[in-house]
């Protein structure tokens, strides 16, 4: 099983890059997390621009998505809203063929940050996602300066991010077999 994460997070020492790493080494066994590293590649979304060719960025981040047997996203809260560079690149699948129905997790870094993870709900499900409630979680991750191997050694922090990711590739796998 194929999943990809996304994190609206460009700062280097992200606790969401951190913690989608930390995701990728906690799925049960037969399921592969990969990080696409291409959204802030992405031009600003014009519709001028989305059409049958597509800018060479925008038709490989689509066939990632098309690949993918769900996704996990991670963004953080900015002015109340969801990270910019997230938002465009979500923009840029509203019109194609490969996001619609796709399973979604959604991992949260603060517990703070409901205004983002609101409005992120609200734009996925608009875009027809399937968001996968039971695999969606919130860390408490605010302020702590620990990276991926301190979350993957945390019981308080590992276990439930494990049980998301365990729930996440059931869902997929009941979702493929109906």
């Amino acid at each position: 099983m194929k999943i990809v994460a996304i994190s609206g997070s460009l700062r280097q020492g992200s606790s969401n890059a951190a913690a989608l790493r930390a995701a990728a080494r906690l799925v049960p066994a037969g399921v592969q997390v990969t990080l696409f590293e291409g959204i802030a590649d992405l031009p600003f979304f014009n519709p001028d621009l989305d059409g049958p060719e597509v800018p060479d960025t925008v038709a490989k981040f689509r066939a990632v998505i098309g690949g993918a047997d769900g996704l996990l996203i991670w963004s953080p809260e900015y002015a109340r809203g969801v990270a910019g560079v997230l938002k465009n690149a979500l923009d840029w699948l509203v019109a194609s063929f490969e996001f619609p129905d796709k399973p979604v997790a959604l991992i949260n870094t603060s517990p703070r940050a409901t205004h983002a993870l609101f409005a992120l709900r609200l734009t996925l499900e608009t875009m027809s996602a399937r968001i996968v409630g039971e695999a969606c979680v919130t860390l408490p991750l605010l302020g702590s300066a620990g990276g991926e191997d301190d979350i993957v050694g945390s019981p308080e922090l590992a276990e439930p991010l494990r049980e998301a990711m365990t729930r996440f590739a059931a869902a997929i796998r009941s979702l493929q077999d109906a």
